[in-house]
């Protein structure tokens, strides 16, 4: 660990590649820490347990990641896996959930100590202001439940009107990946809207006399600058996300009589006009749907909110029916503006990810840099809905931080080697070579949009990852992980042959085989205790999951221009290949781990010399040739 101690953390963008104070191209890697930190530590938020769940302004999320005790143990193991660049999970919720204004300076504190630790081992940490579908109560995390509060929504209606699916209210078992759904219901629906468009589209609705565009993103961007103002000092904070994947509420919305596909249209799933009715207490018949190859399929229909009840509170109306959108005069609901949020109020088309997002980042980037001048920004896009254009004037010093998943396996919890469904043009992909390429063309696809449109910014894939729980948690019967070894040997291959930056999702210290990463039934993380058989002491890989595709060697420092980097897990070889840069002033770095070549290995070197420092090999290349290749072998 020695090269790469305190004093050598600093990260840089250059062009479509990371460098560091070396002048070295980086290739960063690491994981998203972690999958529970989206519910709160005490009272134990776990989304299978029901109750506490509306006293949401009495919460402490001190502990998310892990315990403080238990520091030393997690970025131990992570940085023993090569992992020395982390997404750090953090909400609004988690910062302000008593109340607008009021921090939990503890919180605060405690995520200090944690990122300053981090430092220790090396480890780089860019901060992710986490959020799923708004909040908790609409099916996710993130946003403090004062805010569904303040706009109007009673919180304990939201599930009977169909205003929200959640875990919590809905129970066990919870329908597998159902909670994106949640985007197009009223509630997150009605949020992301007024978040991101209030202006235009709730033009005459206020909180406490505040526009409620102004009132949700002035909150939530003071929320993140008490953790900017925090961090901002420790050398190993690299930069900031802006919102993870960000909803588009019913922004751009043709027809709010059609159902809105949204990102995914599953289970009972009303049109935006039916949400609004619901939400105000008119009984629907609304269609169940379900996820087929080529899209949504009705497979029949229920009757929503039989009780006739309001999801909104005493005092409050619906929002989009005091904006004319729709009437109950005569006692029959009429919608009157369909296209309401089709058009920005002065006609023109909308493109939802530049007129609505864009203008809320480059908010973001300003009142961060404001704090942080150096930090880096990493931009995420509209969910299904793309990203915006950016030039280097409009994001100087920003990343490219999208995400990708397999997205069959993901959904169906079943992988298939031979099949998947290409995302972008939703046709079959057959054939082991076929898949594998196609998800080298996805991932490609990602990181040259960061040259064509976004004034040509690094790349690092967000999130990637393989629900552990495939085919009904076989795996912690028998323990064969082979079928996710081989997924995620294909999804690091495509990294490589990519040479992208990355953090899977996610490394969860409290995971269990029972209940996943504690939020949704969700399962994805690379660590449990339930497979762990050694304290971390005597084996510090113990626990691990998938292990043999994850730890795997990379070059995290290169001396110039990495072209070509490979791992073959079956024979263990490594081979790299890069140009090497005059003006790069230190040595070309490549972690090699203990995990992958327990007996050691050999080296074989186009030119140069190499040496070995603890798990990181060395490279002096010389200055007679431009392009010069490394291959490491297990002895």
């Amino acid at each position: 660990m020695s090269l790469l101690n305190l004093e050598k953390l600093m990260i840089k963008t250059h062009g479509t590649w990371f460098k560091d104070e070396h002048n070295r191209t980086r290739i960063l890697r690491g994981a998203n820490l972690s999958g529970s930190t989206k519910v709160p530590f005490s009272p134990d938020g776990a989304t299978y347990r029901s109750d506490n769940f509306y006293d949401h302004r009495n919460v402490s999320f001190v502990g998310r990641p892990f315990p403080l005790d238990e520091a030393d143990e997690h970025l131990s193991r992570l940085r023993a896996w090569g992992m020395t660049f982390l997404r750090f999970l953090i909400t609004w919720e988690a910062i302000e959930h008593a109340g607008p204004g009021q921090y939990d300076e503890a919180y605060l504190d405690y995520v200090y100590q944690v990122v300053k630790k981090a430092a220790d081992y090396g480890i780089n940490v860019f901060i992710d202001p986490h959020q799923d579908v708004w909040s908790r109560w609409t099916g996710g995390d993130g946003a403090p439940g004062w805010t569904l509060e303040a706009v109007g929504f009673d919180l304990t209606k939201l599930h009977k009107t169909g205003a929200a699916i959640s875990h919590q209210t809905h129970g066990d078992p919870f329908p597998r990946m159902i909670w994106p759904t949640n985007y197009s219901k009223l509630g997150a629906g009605t949020m992301f809207t007024l978040f991101f468009g209030g202006d235009d589209f709730a033009p005459h609705f206020k909180i406490d006399g505040v526009p409620a565009q102004e009132y949700l993103q002035s909150h939530y961007l003071n929320a993140i600058k008490q953790v900017v103002m925090r961090l901002k000092d420790l050398p190993n904070v690299v930069g900031y996300d802006s919102l993870n994947e960000p909803g588009s509420g019913f922004i751009g919305v043709s027809d709010l009589a059609q159902i809105n596909e949204g990102l995914l249209v599953m289970g009972t799933s009303p049109t935006p006009y039916q949400a609004m009715l619901l939400g105000a207490g008119y009984p629907q018949e609304v269609n169940s749907y379900q996820m087929g190859f080529t899209g949504p399929e009705v497979m029949g229909s229920e009757t929503v909110n039989a009780g006739g009840l309001s999801v909104w509170r005493q005092g409050y109306d619906c929002i989009w029916k005091q904006e004319g959108i729709w009437t109950n005069e005569g006692g029959q609901p009429r919608l009157l503006r369909p296209d309401h949020f089709a058009r920005k109020p002065d006609g023109s088309a909308i493109n939802t990810a530049d007129d609505y997002l864009k203008p809320f980042i480059k908010r973001f980037i300003a009142e961060i840099r404001a704090i942080d001048p150096k930090a880096l920004l990493f931009l995420e896009g509209v969910p299904n809905g793309g990203h915006p254009s950016w030039s280097a004037e409009d994001a100087p010093q920003a990343v490219n931080a999208g995400h990708w998943y397999d997205i069959l396996t993901l959904i169906t919890k079943q992988f298939n080697p031979e099949f998947t469904v290409d995302s972008a043009t939703r046709q079959f992909v057959q054939g082991a070579d076929a898949v594998a390429q196609t998800f080298t063309n996805q991932l490609a696809a990602i990181k040259n949009s960061s040259a064509d449109h976004m004034g040509s910014i690094p790349t690092l894939i967000g999130e990637f990852g393989i629900p552990f729980d495939l085919d009904e948690k076989s795996a912690y019967q028998s323990g064969n992980f082979s079928s996710h070894i081989h997924a995620l040997d294909l999804y690091y291959d495509a990294m490589d042959a990519n040479l992208l930056n990355c953090t899977i999702w996610n490394y969860t210290a409290d995971n269990s085989n029972g209940r996943g990463d504690l939020w949704n039934d969700e399962d994805l993380s690379i660590f449990s205790r339930d497979q762990q058989d050694k304290d971390w002491r005597e084996d510090i890989h113990a626990g691990g999951r998938g292990l043999p595709a994850i730890v795997r060697p990379y070059a995290w420092a290169t001396a110039g221009e990495p072209l070509r980097m490979s791992f073959d897990l079956e024979t263990r070889i490594f081979e790299f290949e890069f140009r090497h840069d005059p003006t790069a002033n230190a040595p070309t770095e490549i972690f090699v781990p203990n995990f992958q070549y327990p007996n050691g290995y050999t080296v074989e070197l186009s030119d140069g010399t190499y040496r070995t420092e603890g798990d990181t090999l060395i490279i002096e290349h010389t200055a007679e040739q431009a392009v010069h290749t490394v291959k490491v072998i297990p002895k």
